[in-house]
């Protein structure tokens, strides 16, 4: 039941290369997750100052020209636009409040914000791993971290907005294999803390849980601390911020997962065949976690 990957590398020189391991590592998944696949990616592109907006439109007409030109009308800044069909990448220092209202004002359908950052790129869609792959040329890709998700759907219905990672804050991504008993209590605690969740996935849950703790002052190990003292279930969550990368399962272990550290990368995968094309994953240390044992990574 679903099926993550994540990588991190260590080594610049494998960064060029990275969207090519995360594609065949995702691939791999395929059979765990068939309903859709999602993934961030991390690079070093977006100049200082600004950040980049990952953005998903109704359908393949949206006019993204006529966004970034609202989104500089609003702002009085330049922006630069990447587009692929549905989904665009909008890099820009305008203020959330410019976007929002270049957003509203430039298409005539709804765009959603699926994620933002100072450093990640954030693509979710309903299909099979290695077309959404190709399709949006994620082999192409280059950076140093990359978290990725195949949905096999138990909780909530199989649409793009329900498909993982979940962004609930800046260059913060979720993937989660398992569920969650308690999710709907805590999503009414989170709602007196005037945190609202967007979708009805018990997944969104735990990523604007932890959105939260970190706003409230927790790094990214402390607030998964959190996660195991509130949340009841079978679960494994891999987390990524702009600059850690973790891994925690429940007190039963019951959802796979892989670890592979290398002075290269570390990758993680809910199964060893996603790992076993990996450079140098021979001479890796591989484990899996133990249940409750939280491992992060800074980069």
């Amino acid at each position: 039941m679903c099926g993550i990957v994540g990588l991190l590398v260590r080594d610049r020189a494998l960064e060029a290369d990275l969207g090519r391991h995360f594609a065949a590592m995702l691939e791999e998944m395929t059979a765990r997750g068939p309903d859709s696949s999602g993934m961030a990616i991390y690079d070093r592109d977006v100049p200082q100052g600004s950040l980049r907006w990952s953005l998903r439109g109704a359908g393949v007409t949206t006019d993204w020209a006529a966004v970034g030109a609202a989104v500089e009308a609003e702002s009085g800044l330049p922006s630069q636009l990447e587009a692929i069909d549905d989904v665009a990448f909008l890099v820009t220092a305008a203020s959330r409040e410019a976007v929002h209202e270049g957003l509203r004002l430039a298409a005539d359908e709804q765009i959603t914000v699926v994620g933002v950052g100072r450093a990640m790129k954030l693509i979710k869609d309903v299909g099979l791993p290695r077309e959404i792959c190709e399709h949006y040329n994620v082999p192409a890709m280059t950076g140093y971290m990359a978290l990725g998700h195949t949905r096999m759907a138990t909780e909530s219905a199989v649409t793009t907005d329900g498909a993982h990672p979940f962004s609930p804050s800046n260059d913060l991504a979720l993937v989660h294999n398992g569920s969650f008993s308690n999710h709907a209590s805590i999503r009414r605690q989170l709602l007196d803390a005037g945190v609202a969740c967007l979708t009805d996935n018990d997944t969104e849950v735990a990523a604007q849980f932890i959105g939260y703790r970190m706003g409230q002052g927790d790094d990214l190990e402390e607030a998964m601390r959190h996660v195991l003292k509130e949340f009841d279930g079978f679960f494994t969550l891999v987390v990524s911020a702009e600059r850690s990368f973790s891994v925690v399962r429940d007190a039963f272990a019951c959802k796979p997962m892989v670890i592979a550290e290398t002075d290269a990368y570390v990758a993680v995968a809910s199964e060893y065949h996603a790992l076993a094309g990996l450079p140098g994953i021979d001479d890796a240390r591989v484990f899996e976690p133990h249940p409750e044992e939280i491992h992060t990574w800074i980069v």
